[in-house]
């Protein structure tokens, strides 16, 4: 049977513009910093106010862990979620830049523990009241959880990728999975396949089978929804670019900005919960012992929190 894709309008497009050495339309409007220098804020403050203080267009990339409503703790509970959330995903799109993204992180199975803080209530809302597109819902398979005897036991959380526009970014090349050498044999053999993208690797579909963080982890910082480093690499690379900035206004382990720092992206990383300063703290630690903050001029930590120095204009706008 022939593949699907060789049929599909836009993938033959893209194959075309790629074999002519040109460009898709949404990488001419990336806006590249050449200087190699990276600029990050970190601040405890409240997700609107956050969000009020930033340009219109800006931000290539949000990742976002909301609280799920399940009553965890103080930071966990809105009598009306929906009516909360409306108020960050309406400035949320605001912010981005026309080839941006948001990540939204959330899980099917909270529906019923504290009335309307599930993922589903918030993409229903979406369609209902946002132009984004809905473009993937990455289902980020565990091997390891609690176990269950009322229901099969939940091994998953979701990711919905919702884009600004049609010209969004994505750059599959950079979280390809390599072929195993017998497969990639067969498949170089097989006429209908591009080589070149056999040679890449195999996409890795939105089925992301990745652990989860165990108690006694070494990434872990104490926050109690920690997510691990390479999810959120894979959301990073693929959907922002080097010098572009991301966004992570429920910051809560600090793991966003250190993948940021370490992706050589540019990040705004906030959280309400004052306990984010030492959270922050931790994870610079972890990049100041990988050597990752060798080639940032200064940085300085006063009461936990980290600023490093901002060479160019700040993201955040003056308050007013």
């Amino acid at each position: 049977m022939a593949n699907r894709s060789h049929r599909n309008a836009g993938h033959r497009a893209m194959n075309a513009l790629r074999k002519l050495g040109q460009k898709h339309s949404s990488e001419s409007l990336l806006r590249t910093d050449v200087s190699g220098k990276t600029h990050h804020v970190f601040d405890v403050a409240d997700c609107l106010d956050v969000l009020a203080r930033i340009p219109d267009e800006s931000i290539q990339l949000i990742v976002c862990d909301p609280p799920y409503n399940i009553l965890l703790a103080d930071w966990d509970s809105h009598q009306d979620y929906i009516r909360w959330a409306s108020k960050w995903l309406a400035e949320a799109e605001r912010v981005l830049a026309p080839t941006g993204s948001i990540a939204i992180f959330g899980g099917l199975q909270y529906q019923g523990e504290a009335g309307s803080g599930d993922l589903l209530s918030i993409i229903s809302h979406m369609r209902q009241h946002s132009k984004m597109l809905l473009v993937n819902l990455i289902i980020w398979n565990y091997p390891n959880g609690m176990s269950a005897q009322r229901f099969f036991a939940n091994r998953h959380e979701e990711i919905a990728w919702f884009a600004k526009t049609k010209k969004y970014y994505f750059d599959l090349d950079s979280v390809r999975e390599p072929y195993d050498e017998e497969t990639k044999a067969a498949y170089m053999k097989d006429k209908r396949l591009n080589p070149e993208s056999v040679a890449k690797g195999r996409n890795p579909t939105n089925v992301w089978r990745m652990v989860r963080l165990n108690g006694n982890s070494l990434e872990r910082v104490g926050h109690p929804t920690q997510k691990p480093a390479q999810v959120i690499e894979r959301l990073v690379r693929a959907l922002s670019y080097p010098g572009s900035t991301v966004l992570d206004f429920f910051a809560g382990s600090g793991v966003t900005a250190r993948v940021a720092i370490q992706e050589g992206r540019n990040s705004i990383c906030t959280d309400a919960d004052p306990a984010f300063r030492g959270y922050i703290a931790k994870q610079m630690q972890f990049l100041q012992h990988d050597g990752l903050l060798d080639s940032i001029r200064e940085y300085k930590v006063l009461e936990g929190l980290c600023h490093l120095e901002v060479f160019q204009q700040p993201m955040l706008k003056a308050a007013e």
